[in-house]
């Protein structure tokens, strides 16, 4: 927090930015006699907007979007900068057993990694917003401060397309990935399958299923994880598609209290192993990731170890400048490297259901 910052916060470090923007008003107001310089003069533009984006700015930064909150499924990795040109990455599987052996042999057993060798392009794009003259000259003229909508709705755009390349590998809206890209719900490398086709009907639809049934897919899924990695990693984190979440949060229990999801937190096959509690997490993203644009869940070792996404430069805003004569811009631009996923055995998605 900066001396200015410092100004307007009180001593729990809260920032009253109310008071900051009346201030900011009175500031504008000094420059009610130069409102017409702002077309032929940018320092006096930029003079007049420095102040105002110093606030505003603050405010976006200290906003939070739990809709596109990718940092909770995932590791963010910030190393680099916002000028970083890619990394190289492995995706490894573990090999070798220990076997008896001979005092004088020779049959020394080895254990060893199998990798595979990747590269990943980091690649800039941006979002950021416009501030006319004339929106400059009536905040002067009226002597108020300059609103923070523009700033928060081009950050929160960034946030959502982060939180797309995140989870899916592509931009809010798009059919296919325009640089290649997967993300945590589609990786090809990743175990995957359909869950037992053996509910009323036949069918493999949790509406069609018992609630014993249904526990016994997702357990599946979390002891494929610790199985599928010979023991070396657990499932702690299971995404499910926002409708099957609400499903199992509204579902009861027999005669009980406890709804399905609540059961299912308490007693899965991560807290049994481990004693700690299952994290179990909503998103858009699984409706139609599985196969046949069907529902799909991940059962995923949630650490650094296993995924992480590449952010070398988190989005942030650019001095303005004026682009032409009625017009200021300030650009926000970011560095994005993707998702990846190391060690694919450590992610498990099971669909259809």
């Amino acid at each position: 927090m900066n001396a200015l910052t410092h100004n307007f916060a009180d001593a729990q470090g809260k920032v009253d930015f109310a008071a900051w923007s009346l201030h900011d008003g009175q500031i504008a107001a000094t420059f009610a006699d130069r409102t017409q310089e702002f077309m032929v003069d940018a320092q006096v533009g930029r003079a007049f907007l420095t102040p105002q984006l110093h606030r505003i700015e603050t405010e976006v930064y200290m906003r939070k979007y739990p809709s596109f909150d990718f940092a909770s499924l995932m590791t963010v990795n910030t190393d680099g900068d916002m000028w970083d040109v890619g990394t190289t990455f492995y995706s490894m599987d573990n090999v070798g057993k220990a076997e008896f052996l001979s005092g004088k042999g020779f049959d020394m057993p080895y254990a060893a990694n199998l990798m595979d060798q990747k590269t990943h392009a980091f690649h800039l794009a941006g979002i950021g917003y416009e501030w006319t003259v004339q929106e400059m000259q009536r905040a002067a003229k009226l002597g108020r401060s300059l609103s923070a909508d523009k700033a928060m709705a081009a950050d929160q755009a960034a946030q959502a397309f982060l939180w797309s390349v995140a989870v899916t590998g592509k931009t809010p809206g798009a059919a296919a990935s325009e640089k290649g890209w997967t993300g945590l719900v589609n990786n090809g490398s990743a175990p995957s399958a359909q869950v037992a086709n053996d509910g009323t009907g036949p069918s493999r639809l949790w509406s069609a299923k018992s609630d014993t049934l249904v526990l016994r897919d997702v357990n599946e899924a979390i002891t494929a994880v610790h199985t599928g990695t010979g023991e070396t990693h657990v499932a702690n984190t299971l995404l499910l598609p926002t409708t099957a979440y609400q499903e199992a949060a509204s579902r009861r229990l027999g005669d009980t209290t406890d709804t399905l999801l609540s059961f299912l937190q308490a007693n899965n096959a991560y807290t049994a192993l481990t004693g700690q509690p299952l994290t179990i997490r909503a998103t858009r993203a699984l409706e139609t990731a599985g196969t046949g644009d069907t529902r799909r869940l991940v059962a995923y070792d949630n650490s650094r170890e296993v995924v992480r996404f590449h952010l070398p430069g988190p989005h942030e805003f650019l001095p303005p400048f004026q682009k032409g004569s009625m017009t200021y811009e300030v650009g926000g631009i970011m560095n994005v490297g993707g998702t990846e996923i190391r060690l694919p055995k450590a992610v498990v998605y099971r669909d259809s259901f």
